[in-house]
């Protein structure tokens, strides 16, 4: 018994302590995933957590990219745009809360899954969508203080709905993201895409003009 009871006491520091590196590394992790400017998850949490929300319910899968933030860095300083895609984060993070995720994946570029509510026909699910993403690209576009003036903001929204199970994550981040350009285009607002087939011609499965490809947009 006496053996017992030394090795218990022994080992319960041992324990405390593989408990708490447990511990750090799983904070390491999620901080690894996140983003440090906004908080929100970086591409490398975001897609898989996306992915399975896609797999197990009827999805709107959203894009968004801010608009003019060359000119704002270059007017302001990069604090200005910093403070942007910070303000960006904190709203697309309030708004996807609850139902959904949203990620930073990259620059000034955001994206969001959420799910959807039931509905019988698929123009019950567009309606809700839409008047959502009138809130979002509102929220979006309410101005940030920086050095005590008030700076507006924009930003192009796209989305697409997504029912359960169909297909990966980066066919419809793709149709979200030309829906998105296609707002940018008409100086800003929001679109919903069509159904899953791509609409423009794409460069290594990235729309023609996103980062990353040899024709670049702001």
């Amino acid at each position: 018994m006496s053996e017992l009871l030394t090795f218990a006491a022994a080992s319960g520091p041992l324990a405390g302590a593989w408990g708490a590196h447990t511990l750090w590394m799983r904070h390491q992790l999620r901080a690894a995933r996140q983003d440090p400017l906004t908080g929100l998850l970086r591409r490398d949490g975001f897609d898989p957590r996306a992915s399975r929300l896609l797999r197990q319910r009827t999805t709107a899968v959203v894009v968004i990219d801010l608009d003019g933030l060359k000119t704002l860095n270059d007017t302001f300083g990069h604090a200005a745009g910093d403070e942007a895609i910070r303000a960006t984060g904190k709203c697309l993070a309030l708004w996807a809360h609850a139902r959904g995720i949203a990620g930073r994946l990259g620059g000034d570029e955001f994206a969001a899954v959420i799910h959807r509510p039931p509905a019988g026909e698929l123009a019950g699910r567009w309606k809700g969508l839409e008047r959502q993403l009138w809130i979002l690209h509102a929220k979006l576009c309410e101005p940030v203080t920086i050095e005590g003036r008030e700076v507006p903001l924009g930003a192009s929204v796209g989305a697409v709905v997504a029912p359960r199970g169909s297909g990966d994550l980066s066919t419809w981040k793709r149709r979200a993201d030309e829906a998105m350009y296609e707002a940018k285009q008409c100086g800003g607002g929001w679109r919903i895409a069509d159904g899953s087939q791509a609409a423009h011609r794409t460069v290594n499965g990235r729309r023609a003009g996103r980062r990353g490809t040899s024709q670049e947009v702001a």
